[in-house]
């Protein structure tokens, strides 16, 4: 089964991980969604950041 992973440095979607793990977000199970990693990113720390505020 194929895996997608969105790379931070080069902005582009991979498939099956051909970057040094440092660089990647995921893995993902669709193209779409590791297309909207950074997204998902951003909703995850705005919600810890909602935790620590109370």
């Amino acid at each position: 089964m194929t895996e997608y992973w969105y790379n931070v440095k080069t902005h582009e979607i991979e498939e099956d991980a051909m970057s040094d793990w440092t660089q990647l977000i995921g893995p993902y199970k669709t193209r779409e969604e590791a297309e909207h990693a950074l997204e998902k990113v951003k909703a995850r720390n705005d919600a810890w950041d909602a935790q620590d505020d109370d």
